[in-house]
């Protein structure tokens, strides 16, 4: 049986759609994200409680569009806690993978997905 290989570190959207997922996270953190912190390749953000249906929509989306990625998901009563783990391969690219999950930022002050590898340009 042979081992699969590993995702590449590439996302499926395409720039339109990038644009767009940058959007929504950014209103999505502008509304809820309440503290994120970056340990090297690991990335952890807190929302509020009330975004959670939200919250679990992005990470579903972003499981599907970037599988390099490892989110993990944990509820408790202070709200959301997500866990992104970028793999060694991406540490090049991780500031800029992390970029749009980290703050409150709009499509306009992201240059590009480095996940997308500058399609998003």
């Amino acid at each position: 049986m042979k081992d699969l290989a590993p995702p590449p570190i590439a996302c499926s959207l395409g720039a339109g759609d990038f644009w767009a997922r940058v959007a929504w996270i950014a209103a999505l953190n502008t509304r809820a994200l309440r503290s994120h912190r970056r340990d090297d390749l690991v990335l952890h953000l807190t929302y509020a409680p009330d975004a959670a249906r939200d919250v679990r929509e992005m990470v579903a989306k972003e499981q599907a569009c970037c599988a390099f990625l490892d989110f993990a998901v944990r509820e408790d009563a202070a709200g959301l806690q997500v866990t992104i783990t970028a793999p060694e391969k991406a540490r090049e690219a991780a500031e800029l993978v992390f970029g749009p999950f980290a703050a409150k930022v709009s499509a306009k002050t992201v240059s590009s997905c480095g996940c997308c590898g500058g399609a998003a340009a």
